[in-house]
């Protein structure tokens, strides 16, 4: 999912946000463990750089006593004096940016703030997996300095790769949206951005959440730390464990965090099936697993999963959990060795996979400043180049989503005055969404359009919640006197957040009443931006022709209102998609959050979850999005016919099978390929970027994204064989997989 422009000649406008210089400096990070000053530990085995991590690893456990091994267990490590290592605190957040977030991190001094890109929803709309792993470059640059500098950790938990199943959910926001292949591939680019390309030596480590079918946080009385999610295996497989997969095995991520939810009854945490078995054993995690904080201790007291907490810590150890974010282990893991509950063994085995990881981030390899990226500093954070690519991101994944006329671009000749109005139209915070960090500085709504008009600003509501129309009037009256009106509104970290979802799809309070007055008064075009991580049910807008256009903005980051105002005056052109389907309102009744079934159900009208599933009306579906250009695509070239080998073994004789389904076990899948020559011409007046998305007409299977020239990796799936159709853009393609038999295997 790469990106090329076509050609890409846009003008871009850099800006650089000075900071003030601090009379306070951080202190340079001292050696973590083995310290070469230190003759009593410096030349131990499990110091010895030469010498491999796995034996490094093995002579360090063995000089722990039990009491030291437990102490180890939990998220802030204790030192181990004698050993001369240091405590260390593995909780550090880097969802779009390195946060604060986690103790593990902290802002001031050299730091004061950290590039903050737009949040995870906004940045997946881009398609463009090159973008996301340039991401993840800049931000485990900006942790490493930081880790020099002795204010954060090189533990990062993040990315979150669930699935956006529920537009509720508020977390939606911190997800890469409802398709499992394009999280996973978010997932993996992400992960080879923070983590690097060196498996042996790790830049920082980053940590794939929250294991598994993990999408509500406080619903209508139900929450995580109660919530049983009944999910059928099919479900399970081609849905929810989907991108963790890809981000184990195709993003070599070094840790994964389960979570708070059970399973069909097994708290995560918990569950040897999912953790020893499956991330472990199946997928070949190289890496350890950490708990969802307090997660443990959430099974026990609040699930009462077991009856005694040491019952609880041998389960979480023995179902193969490494690290407990959280007191919970510490506590009770050394009281379940003497019980009988768990061996010693088990509690080395869970520090093995710690111990590697700190391993391989150098943290015992003696002086920081000699190791790889030990030169990176304060002068490697918030610079103009990190900045420029978290303006570059907000402005890939801005999603036009209406233009009459075209109403847009606006004009800079035309349009001398523009009102700017709505509760996000100068917001900072707003912008950057949650688990974000200190930003390096803010470009809002009103200071962007502010560059290219004069600007008549007036609040409309005074926040989202629009509890009334008191501001309405002066809203009303700048609209009248505007050449183009601009409102921004949506929601925030009061509507949709960790441990709040939302109750229904429409903009709140009396938002939707602001909007429609200022349109019927606009004396010039009335633009709507809206700020959201999940999907807004804006039907009247979309159909309302004196809204000229509709913009979703998502929370786009730092420099979020310098790409808002870039993509309304045409300075760039917009080329984002809806990584989420966006439903009606309508589609919430009867549709409890708690029911995990994707798939829909007649019988009980149900129905279904993603535009994988999902056949009803919505208001804007997955993929949409609008450019300032037109684009047309031709094949010019693809096969018709694709041949797929059989095992002999069950063939019969050399018979054509057709529109019956194939067993994957049964053919010769491995080295299939279907090769297709697309060309897309853009006929338009305007440069631009732009994502085609191919789907398989039959059966519902996620879509294959990219960017011209850079072909995303293709999901596995299993199809009939048979006539089929691909959708790729505006056009069809039909071919016909027939099977081809390899010859009969006499026994």
């Amino acid at each position: 999912m790469a990106s090329t422009a076509i050609p890409s000649s846009l003008s871009v406008i850099f800006f650089l946000l000075l900071l003030g210089v601090s009379r306070h400096t951080s202190e340079a990070r001292e050696a973590f463990a083995c310290d070469p000053k230190d003759a009593t530990t410096s030349n131990l085995p499990f110091c010895r750089v030469s010498l491999p991590i796995p034996e490094r690893v093995k002579d360090l456990i063995g000089r722990l006593t039990l009491q030291e091994k437990v102490s180890l267990l939990v998220n802030n490590a204790a030192p181990v004096p004698r050993l001369g290592i240091k405590g260390y605190e593995w909780w550090s957040e880097a969802l779009h940016g390195v946060s604060n977030v986690g103790p593990g991190t902290r802002f001031g001094g050299d730091f004061p703030g950290a590039t903050s890109f737009p949040q995870v929803i906004t940045t997946a709309a881009s398609f463009n997996a090159s973008l996301w792993e340039a991401i993840g470059r800049v931000v485990s640059d900006e942790a490493r300095a930081m880790y020099n500098g002795g204010v954060a950790g090189l533990t990062y938990w993040s990315p979150n790769v669930n699935v956006l199943r529920d537009p509720r959910w508020g977390r939606g926001q911190e997800t890469p949206g409802e398709d499992p292949v394009v999280v996973g591939t978010y997932a993996a680019s992400y992960v080879r951005g923070l983590q690097g390309n060196d498996v042996n030596r790790l830049k920082v480590a980053a940590s794939c959440k929250h294991f598994t079918a993990y999408d509500l946080d406080n619903w209508n009385g139900v929450d995580r730390f109660h919530f049983n999610a009944k999910v059928s295996k099919q479900d399970i497989e081609d849905t929810f464990d989907v991108p963790f997969k890809m981000c184990v095995k195709e993003g070599k991520v070094s840790s994964v965090m389960c979570s708070y939810n059970q399973v069909n009854g097994v708290p995560t945490c918990a569950d040897p099936n999912l953790l020893r078995k499956t991330v472990r054993g199946l997928w070949g995690l190289d890496g350890y697993i950490v708990s969802d904080c307090d997660s443990v201790g959430v099974y026990y007291d609040q699930q009462h999963y077991t009856s005694t907490a040491e019952e609880a810590a041998a389960d979480a150890i023995k179902a193969g959990l490494d690290l407990d974010c959280g007191p919970f282990l510490a506590i009770h893991t050394e009281d379940a060795v003497k019980r009988g509950l768990l061996n010693e063994m088990d509690v080395s085995g869970a520090l093995t996979n710690t111990l590697t990881v700190q391993m391989r981030l150098g943290m015992l390899d003696g002086e920081p400043s000699a190791q790889p990226f030990g030169n990176l500093g304060p002068k490697d954070v918030c610079t103009p180049a990190n900045q420029d690519l978290a303006f570059e991101a907000a402005k890939q994944g801005i999603v036009l989503l209406k233009n009459l006329g075209p109403s847009l671009p606006l004009s800079t000749r035309r349009h001398h005055t523009v009102a700017v109005i709505g509760p996000n139209s100068n917001v900072t915070d707003t912008m950057i969404g949650n688990y974000a960090g200190v930003a390096c500085g803010y470009t809002t709504p009103l200071h962007g359009i502010g560059r290219y008009a004069m600007t008549n600003h007036q609040q409309g509501c005074a926040d989202v919640a629009c509890a009334n129309d008191q501001l309405f009037g002066a809203a009303v009256d700048a609209a009248r006197g505007a050449d183009a009106t601009v409102l921004v509104v949506g929601l925030d970290q009061t509507i949709e957040a960790e441990f709040k979802d939302r109750a229904g799809l429409l903009l709140p309070g009396r938002q939707q009443e602001l909007v429609s007055q200022v349109a019927a008064a606009s004396k010039g075009p009335t633009i709507l931006v809206l700020m959201s991580g999940g999907p807004v049910d804006v039907a009247f807008a979309e159909n309302d022709p004196r809204i000229s256009a509709i913009v979703w903005a998502g929370y786009p980051g730092q420099a979020g209102g310098a790409a808002i105002a870039d993509i309304l005056f045409g300075f760039s052109n917009p080329g984002g998609r809806l990584p989420m389907t966006w439903y009606p309102q309508e589609y919430l009744t009867n549709l409890p959050m708690t029911a995990m079934a994707m798939r829909p159900s007649k019988i009980n009208g149900y129905p279904g979850r993603s535009y994988r599933f999902y056949r009803g009306p919505v208001v804007y579906p997955f993929g949409h999005g609008i450019s300032y250009t037109k684009f047309v695509h031709t094949i010019a070239s693809a096969p018709a016919v694709v041949s797929i080998p059989l095992d002999g073994r069950h063939a019969r004789g050399n018979t054509t099978i057709s529109g019956k389904p194939i067993r994957v076990t049964h053919a010769k899948c491995n080295k299939i390929s279907l090769g297709i020559d697309l060309q897309v011409k853009n006929i338009g007046s305007m440069d631009g970027s732009h994502t085609l998305l191919i789907f398989p007409h039959h059966p519902p299977a996620p879509a294959t994204g990219f960017r011209i020239n850079s072909l995303s990796p293709l999901r596995k799936f299993i199809i009939p064989m048979g006539e089929h159709r691909l959708h790729i853009g505006d056009i069809k393609h039909s071919v016909s997989l027939q099977a081809a038999t390899i010859g009969v295997i006499k026994s």
